[in-house]
């Protein structure tokens, strides 16, 4: 497969990217040696070789949630730069108006 300015520019709109015309060639050379290397694949014997869906045959490997009290309040509050009784104090986020 050739790839022209024209497919760099097209992936380029589709990817929503914006680059100056020096970078295009270095961005058409890397795709050039991203396709070469992919084609590499062809050269493998896959006959046989069954397709891969999951990484792993673990399906829904899950733990039991468990309820334990790890820290409390008040140790959580404890290096807090600015707290409230119960409650971290942070600076406004959102204006209301």
């Amino acid at each position: 497969m050739e790839i022209t300015n024209e497919i760099v520019d097209k992936l380029a709109k589709l990817a929503k990217l914006q680059f100056k015309d020096e970078q295009r060639d270095g961005i058409r050379e890397d795709l050039i040696k991203i396709i070469a290397f992919v084609d590499k694949i062809d050269e493998l014997d896959t006959e046989g070789v069954e397709p891969l869906v999951h990484m792993s045959r673990e399906i829904n490997v899950l733990r039991e949630d468990e309820v334990k009290e790890t820290i409390t309040q008040m140790q959580a509050l404890k290096n807090a730069p600015s707290k409230d009784s119960d409650y971290f104090k942070i600076s406004t986020v959102l204006n209301k108006k």
